[in-house]
């Protein structure tokens, strides 16, 4: 089954388009892909998470992501989404609004032979309407690693996001939040009750609802 695409209209930056697809080395980490080439074209405006930070992140999240709707927000390469597939999450969200980026996601859908597991949707994650109907009961896991000017430039629209999904997401909804120093995780919902991590240059935030 091919992933399914809804071609939205977005006002999201554009990325840079010169990079090759594949260029550069992107694997799973774990589970039952463990070891699986993803594809990314090495453009650093997309920014995957780092590998380290990857198996830092799932391993504090252990059995947590096991039968989570997965939710990547700014997918990227869908790493996160697809590394959650690989370690039980029972299906994942992918949101990208970037056309060549997206096409980059799709094809590492299907290199995995996830397209009944993993929707990709073709647009901007802040028009929440647009998608959040998609995610249903099933608690979330909530990825949310923007490019980090975006704390700054838009950072009232990424508060309105997170805190948004956060009081309308399912008990048992986890969600991780990537920046860097510059962010205050005490300006979102529960202050107290995020657990902070440092990964220089990342910061990674992590609450389970």
């Amino acid at each position: 089954m091919a992933p399914r695409r809804s071609r939205l209209r977005s006002s999201q930056p554009s990325r840079a388009r010169s990079h090759d697809p594949g260029a550069v080395g992107l694997r799973i980490i774990g589970g039952a892909f463990r070891g699986r080439k993803l594809r990314y074209s090495g453009d650093p405006a997309v920014r995957p998470m780092k590998d380290r930070v990857r198996e830092a992140v799932f391993n504090l999240l252990g059995p947590a992501v096991r039968d989570k709707h997965a939710v990547d927000l700014f997918a990227g390469t869908g790493a996160l989404g697809l590394e959650a597939i690989s370690r039980g999450a029972a299906k994942a969200t992918l949101i990208e609004q970037h056309l060549p980026t997206a096409r980059v996601v799709a094809e590492n859908i299907k290199t995995l032979g996830v397209g009944a597991r993993a929707e990709l949707v073709v647009g901007n994650v802040f028009f929440t309407a647009l998608w959040r109907d998609r995610l249903g009961l099933t608690p979330w896991l909530v990825f949310c690693s923007p490019p980090y000017a975006f704390y700054q430039d838009r950072r009232q629209e990424m508060l309105e996001l997170i805190g948004g999904l956060i009081a309308a997401s399912p008990a048992q909804s986890v969600f991780v939040v990537e920046s860097d120093e510059r962010f205050d995780f005490a300006l979102l919902p529960h202050p107290d009750s995020w657990s902070v991590r440092r990964y220089p240059p990342a910061v990674i935030g992590i609450y389970r609802k």
